[in-house]
């Protein structure tokens, strides 16, 4: 489906993660996980200054199992957010 994948590949930056250029989803090209902080599931790190780096992470381009993961994600957020 065509809303669950994108690509820009006239960005400047594409691809901006290691991946197959192929399977490269631009969809989510500022993380929809970053303010899960520790919780986000995927390969951060922490710089200088408590500074969050996502540049060893690709979960949110990894083709249209992307969309999927990022919606299951939120989902669970929006959920425990109502319990409270």
């Amino acid at each position: 489906m065509n809303y669950k994948f994108f690509q820009n590949k006239k960005c400047e930056y594409f691809p901006c993660h290691q991946l197959k250029e192929d399977n490269f989803n631009c969809l989510f090209c500022y993380c929809p996980l970053y303010y899960l902080k520790e919780k986000c599931g995927g390969k951060y790190q922490y710089l200088e200054e408590n500074i969050k780096s996502c540049e060893n992470c690709t979960i949110v381009h990894n083709g249209e199992e992307a969309y999927e993961l990022v919606q299951k994600r939120l989902f669970l957020e929006v959920e425990k957010t109502k319990k409270n």
